[in-house]
């Protein structure tokens, strides 16, 4: 097994999160997907730049193989990808935990984030495990809001 990296994210490695996001297992998004939403390299490195999306990434041999990000205005985790290599290795828990570490030391007692509301996909087990609980909302795709409700820990 390869040792695992972690550190904040840069401006620079905006355009190396786009280009992982299409190749996660579950819910990845190209490119060409990412811009619909309004996401771009550059718009993904002005919000690292200027702090509104904080994150972490994970590296092997120097390339980045997962990430988290988050949006500091409002506590949501809005992002974590992992390259299925990389997968129940404890590196997106711990992405998880160095988001959820950041968002509280900006004083949200309880970040949350949307997945999704079917329990085949990944995810939902994940979060679950975790112990992140349903809020009974749900954003305009559909998927369910959950708050993290305790300190999650490695």
């Amino acid at each position: 097994m390869t040792t695992i990296t972690f550190r904040p994210a840069v401006p620079e490695d905006a355009a190396t999160c786009i280009t992982l996001r299409a190749l996660t297992r579950e819910n990845a998004f190209t490119e060409e997907d990412l811009r619909a939403l309004g996401i771009t390299a550059e718009t993904w490195s002005s919000g690292i730049r200027d702090g509104h999306s904080p994150g972490f990434v994970a590296c092997s041999e120097g390339q980045i193989v997962g990430y988290c990000f988050a949006d500091n205005h409002s506590g949501e985790v809005t992002v974590l990808a992992l390259l299925p290599a990389y997968e129940h290795q404890g590196t997106g828990k711990r992405l998880l935990q160095l988001v959820v570490d950041h968002l509280r030391e900006l004083g949200f007692e309880r970040p949350f984030l949307a997945c999704s509301r079917d329990p085949s996909v990944r995810s939902y087990g994940f979060y679950r495990h975790l112990g992140w609980k349903p809020t009974g909302e749900r954003d305009e795709a559909g998927d369910e809001i959950l708050q993290l409700g305790s300190i999650l820990r490695s």
